[in-house]
């Protein structure tokens, strides 16, 4: 009410000056009808009294004249400096107010719809793992995470006092592992490098011939040249009369072939001379032959005279026995990490250690990078919570 007095007065001194408005049609939706704003009595402006009407007065007019309130379909409306205008609402077009605009008829007033939301009636029902899917995924984590034995071994005395308290779980984990991937020493290792179709005697000398290749060598390389070698049928007595020039071409590419050359005519003829022909029976004969050392002599009693006598140490158990926590302090050379492991650990597990961490090793644990990720000693492994230091000993 206050803005309509403000015009009022404002009309009324606009008029009294002489100033006049120029009439506008401006209409106002009132009750649901729509009505004059600001009217012309007859068309023309009267002769007398104010030119500009508000609403108010002009109401009041047709009243007192009883005319009816005119609706009309037209929405004109002068924005005035104290109006702000109303932010546009976004509303659905009526089809209904379209044909009549067009058609130049009167505009019906639309009620503005939501659109009905829709209500999801269907019941939800939770769906169980299907049996053959559950069956699959529980086979898939037993090969990840293999269930530990129930039944203590005979053998073996979990209850040693070890550097390591968990060595026994360590162990279990690296046997899973071991079993599920083939390694390059199950089937080029040294016991595959003989010849199975000669007799005791010469198996045992091509044992002991490629240990003493492998020592720092893969066994890859280590199997393509003792293969080389059968094919120029290898016996003490033809590696004896064969030229060291010819000899080390058929080594190449064996780490150090020249010094292993040299090692093996040595060695020939030391066996000819004091063994017949054959090798020593015991770990302290073996290791003073040429280029025979304590873990190819230890490995070599275990493969070619089947008898224990100690741990073979080569640089994967050095590697492994040392990142595992098995050893009371850190060593520097596999002769040590020998004498530590066989203070504490069962000798039932002498020979099966070897073979174990050798072939884990070349397969999992690497020197390089290992590969902790897919390692199931990862949370219980000392040395992948912290990081492994990469070791520049190359790799059998």
């Amino acid at each position: 009410m206050a803005k309509n007095v403000k015009k009022l007065t404002l009309a009324s001194k606009l008029a009294r000056q002489g100033a006049v408005i120029s009439p506008k049609t401006i209409t106002k939706r009132e009750n649901g009808s729509v009505g004059d704003i600001e009217d012309l009595v007859g068309g023309a402006a009267p002769s007398t009294g104010p030119l500009y009407f508000s609403p108010i007065q002009t109401r009041k007019q047709r009243l007192l004249n009883g005319e009816a309130i005119r609706k009309t379909s037209t929405k004109e409306e002068i924005l005035t400096p104290s109006r702000v205008p109303q932010k546009k609402k976004r509303s659905f077009v009526d089809n209904n107010k379209i044909v009549a605009l067009a058609s130049g008829g009167a505009e019906t007033p639309s009620i503005k719809t939501e659109a009905p939301i829709k209500k999801d009636t269907k019941p939800r029902i939770k769906k169980e793992v299907e049996p053959r899917k559950q069956k699959k995924v529980e086979e898939q984590v037993k090969m990840i995470e293999p269930q530990q034995k129930n039944e203590i071994d005979p053998l073996v005395n979990q209850e040693v006092v070890s550097p390591q308290s968990m060595w026994y779980r360590q162990l279990e984990n690296i046997r899973s592992m071991r079993s599920l991937n083939a390694a390059p020493v199950d089937t080029m290792g040294c016991h595959q490098c003989a010849d199975t179709t000669a007799d005791f005697k010469t198996q045992r000398f091509h044992k002991l011939v490629a240990l003493m290749l492998s020592s720092q060598t893969k066994d890859q390389t280590t199997y393509e040249a003792m293969t080389r070698l059968k094919a120029r049928t290898l016996t003490p007595d033809s590696l004896k009369d064969m030229p060291i020039g010819e000899l080390e071409t058929l080594l190449h590419p064996v780490s150090f072939y020249k010094n292993k050359a040299k090692y093996l005519k040595q060695t020939t003829q030391i066996l000819i001379d004091k063994y017949d022909s054959d090798i020593p029976n015991n770990v302290k004969e073996l290791i003073a032959l040429p280029g025979v050392g304590p873990k190819m002599a230890h490995i070599c009693m275990a493969v070619a005279w089947d008898k224990l006598t100690g741990i073979g140490v080569d640089v994967h158990v050095h590697r492994i026995s040392n990142r595992l926590g098995w050893l009371p302090r850190p060593t520097k050379e596999p002769e040590q990490t020998r004498v530590a492991l066989e203070s504490w650990l069962p000798s039932t597990l002498w020979a099966e250690v070897n073979h174990l961490f050798v072939g884990f090793g070349q397969t999992v644990c690497t020197p390089l990078k290992p590969n902790c990720g897919q390692c199931l000693n990862k949370d219980i492994c000392p040395s992948a919570k912290v990081g492994v230091t990469p070791t520049k000993k190359k790799d059998r």
